[in-house]
């Protein structure tokens, strides 16, 4: 059989690097169209926003721009002017320009004398009143007292408030008789602005910021001012500072789209943050990556399948190779395999007889095994009773010697009972070899209970085994077989008695009852070693002990349990926390339902 030759591999890695650096380089491109895009998108918006703010501002001031002329043709005006006024025209004028300073929403009107004082105003009733204050150093006055429409935009030397002036000279004649100044409140127009990442920029004449949507920004020079500049600022007064300090900008983070107002000598700027366009451009940047590796990934996809594909094609072929060969060698094995099934059809007939053979082998030892179980369990259950008679007749020869007649015939009576006791045994143990069960019976647990002690009292007192009892007074029945049970507790003391013999005083045994509402729990304690862990779990196992095989089989927790499941109770196992083993026997009220599980009663 000859192997498959290996296909040679190109490495697929080499050619996605080569696909990756052809591709790549458009992503440069594809960043210059969108940045494009989005920096003709932004200068689009901003020119519209630009163009809206441009004419908000002009129609505020154009609204604004003939009221001076119109304010000094009116006679109550001119009145306070021509000569020298008496106090009610004043209060008069006054009150007539603060209904329009209120009618027309400007922020002040007042009205100048030809020397610059103030003589009437609408806020003549407020502590920061422009009365009997002197304005002649102002450029629109000058300009109004020259016969032209003066302008002028400043910061109030009373108010503290930016605004813009018109003025316009009241003439009678050829006589210029003062001058009406109506000034504008341009805060609002920085409040429509609102809070957006694109920031409002209006510069005077001087390019100093008097507009903006960031104070930090206000009264700020954009450019460099020139002596004359300079002086003409510190003698109008138009700004908070006489020396307006340089505003830095970092030009390359802003697009600056700027209008000029060739009427007022202003120029407005709009400057948005070139993030703007930084943000969507780098999206669609990483969107094209994104695109890109996917389409890398889906080509490196396409390429896998196809090797995968050219390889499942080479492994096909080598696998029909290799089963032609495999066939061949598979035929000349079948041929070999018929001549040596008629040899094995013959030895595996000898097998068979050998196997029926073995079978009636293992059936005698399975029944010797059970001959030697039922030996030994007769020989524990007995071994107890035997014990006692023994004790009895002795006891029985001593007393029959001193002519103690009554108390001997009490032990041969105790001999007769323990007699009939083994004979119950020998019942109980050949039910068990017939498969038998009994009806359980009504039986007093104290009663019971006495009988086994009485059973161990010369072994318990010999080994000085103090019994503590914690027993009820009133008469417990349960649900048991009488002599069943007499042999489960009789078991259990003796395995009690058995764990306290290495021990040193004082060795004790506890006897206490705990009553449920379905049964009775006899606890049973003594101070002896307690159970180890594997004694815990092998407890009820046939023949396992921890005793020597001269002190016992291994067999009387196994019965126990048998037989107290049979009566329908439970034989719980375990260690007292103070030490020592703890038993519970628990078995049912005879108040209770006599039907019990059908359990043999021994292993």
């Amino acid at each position: 059989m000859t192997a498959a030759q290996p296909i040679p591999r190109r490495p697929r890695w080499r050619t996605l690097t080569l696909l990756a650096a052809v591709l790549i380089p458009l992503l440069w491109p594809l960043q210059q169209l969108a940045e494009r895009y989005y920096t003709n998108e932004l200068l689009e918006q901003n020119r519209q926003t630009l163009d809206l703010y441009v004419a908000n501002l002009l129609g505020t001031l154009t609204r604004y721009e003939v009221m001076p002329r119109i304010l000094g043709d009116l006679p109550p005006l001119r009145e306070v002017l021509d000569g020298e006024p008496e106090p009610a025209e004043i209060d008069r004028a006054n009150r007539l320009l603060k209904r329009l300073q209120r009618d027309t929403g400007a922020d002040a009107i007042y009205l100048m004398q030809p020397d610059g004082d103030t003589i009437a105003a609408s806020n003549w009733d407020e502590p920061d009143s422009f009365v009997r204050r002197n304005f002649a150093f102002r450029p629109y006055f000058r300009e109004a007292m020259a016969g032209k429409l003066g302008r002028f935009f400043g910061l109030g030397t009373t108010s503290g408030k930016r605004g813009y002036y018109f003025a316009a000279a009241v003439r009678d004649a050829d006589e210029e008789l003062g001058a009406v100044v109506v000034k504008v409140d341009l805060d609002n127009t920085e409040v429509l602005w609102g809070n957006t990442p694109e920031q409002l920029l209006v510069t005077d004449n001087y390019g100093v910021v008097i507009l903006t949507s960031k104070p930090e920004w206000r009264f700020h020079a954009t450019r460099a001012l020139d002596q004359a500049e300079r002086e003409q600022i510190a003698f109008d007064q138009p700004y908070p500072t006489l020396e307006p300090e340089n505003l830095t900008l970092d030009l390359d983070a802003w697009l600056i789209q700027s209008r000029e107002l060739k009427d007022i000598g202003w120029t407005v700027r709009i400057l948005a943050p070139t993030s703007l366009v930084e943000r969507p451009v780098q999206t669609v940047v990483a969107i094209g990556g994104a695109t890109l590796l996917a389409l890398l990934l889906w080509i490196g996809l396409l390429m896998q399948r196809r090797r995968h594909f050219i390889e499942r094609l080479a492994m096909e072929a080598s696998t029909r190779r290799e089963l032609e060969h495999r066939v061949q060698a598979r035929t000349q094995d079948l041929e070999a395999l018929n001549a040596r099934l008629k040899t094995e059809v013959l030895e595996r007939e000898h097998a068979q007889q050998e196997l029926v053979r073995a079978q009636d082998e293992l059936l005698q030892a399975g029944k010797l095994s059970a001959l030697g179980t039922m030996s030994a369990s007769i020989s524990h259950e007995l071994n107890q009773p035997l014990a006692a008679i023994r004790s009895y007749a002795d006891n029985a020869g001593v007393l029959l010697d001193h002519q103690r007649l009554d108390e001997a015939r009490g032990n041969l009576g105790l001999i007769s009972e323990l007699t009939g006791r083994m004979a119950s045994i020998i019942a109980h143990l050949r039910a068990f070899a017939r498969r038998d069960r009994h009806a359980p019976e009504r039986v007093a647990l104290q009663p019971a209970l006495e009988d086994a002690l009485s059973l161990v009292a010369k072994r318990r007192q010999a080994m000085n085994v103090e019994l503590v009892r914690d027993l009820p007074e009133a008469t417990l029945w349960v649900q048991a077989g009488e002599t069943r049970l007499r042999q489960v507790l009789a078991n259990l003391l003796a395995n009690a008695l058995d764990a306290l013999g290495e021990r040193p005083l004082p060795r004790r045994i506890w006897l206490s009852t705990h009553t449920q509402p379905d049964g009775v729990t006899l606890l049973l304690r003594d101070n002896g070693p307690g159970f180890s862990t594997e004694a815990l779990q092998r407890a009820r196992e046939p023949f396992f002990t921890t005793k020597t095989s001269a002190q016992g089989l291994g067999l009387g927790l196994a019965i126990c349990d048998t037989l107290v499941r049979g009566l329908g109770g439970e034989l719980r196992l375990g260690n007292h926390p103070d030490g020592g083993a703890e038993i519970g026997l628990f078995l049912r009220s005879a108040e209770q339902s006599l039907a019990f599980p059908t359990e043999d009663y021994l292993p």
